[in-house]
């Protein structure tokens, strides 16, 4: 469902890195296993990776964007950005901006004349929207915080071991520890003292 935003302004945040603070990514990596994909968000300014588990219909659509290939008719996420300009509307920017209970959530933000309207979406067809509107994505701080980063690999050694570990990775090693985060964060207090670590399950 879109919303009208109340103008509340979304800096980035130098010198702070508050929850909100929204970081410009772009797609480092496309991986496919039997029946899904991983996109692999790289940190513009920074050394972190986000993997965000797609399906394969959703993972192809953002492919096909940089293959070159060109088809006859309009995807999907094609028919959506036409159905926008159309409509006199601008896709200014993606955010993804919350990670609960292992679903990735993201916002489109579309603007038309000064009016800006943020519109609810699956990070997959989000960022499928993105590279077809050549507009920036940025995650949220608290993404980041929720999930279980990687950091880029730097020397041939390091994108050889980083290639093999894809190969066995699963939404479980990212994902491990996040309940036991959330439930951290809800006890966290304005002091920001957390309550007391209950056992593991």
């Amino acid at each position: 469902m879109a919303k009208e935003s109340e103008g509340k302004g979304e800096g980035k945040g130098e010198n702070k890195k508050d929850d909100s603070t929204e970081h410009e990514v772009r797609i480092y990596s496309l991986a496919t296993t039997v029946n899904e994909c991983i996109i692999f968000l790289e940190e513009v300014h920074g050394n972190r990776l986000l993997p965000i588990w797609i399906g394969l219909n959703e993972g192809q659509a953002i492919a096909i964007r940089f293959s070159g290939i060109v088809l006859p008719r309009p995807l999907t996420h094609d028919l959506l950005l036409s159905a926008v300009k159309m409509l006199g509307w601008n896709v200014d920017k993606v955010v993804v901006n919350d990670l609960k209970e292992n679903t990735f959530y993201a916002r489109i933000y579309l603007k038309r004349n000064g009016q800006e309207t943020v519109i609810d979406s699956r990070p997959s067809d989000a960022i499928a929207v993105a590279v077809r509107a050549g507009c920036t994505i940025f995650v949220e701080e608290k993404v980041f915080q929720r999930c279980k980063v990687l950091s880029k690999p730097i020397s041939e050694t390091e994108v050889k071991k980083f290639k093999d570990e894809l190969k066995n990775l699963r939404p479980e090693d990212i994902f491990k520890d996040l309940k036991e985060k959330e439930q951290k964060d809800k006890g966290k207090g304005k002091s920001g003292e957390p309550e007391e670590e209950e056992d593991d399950e």
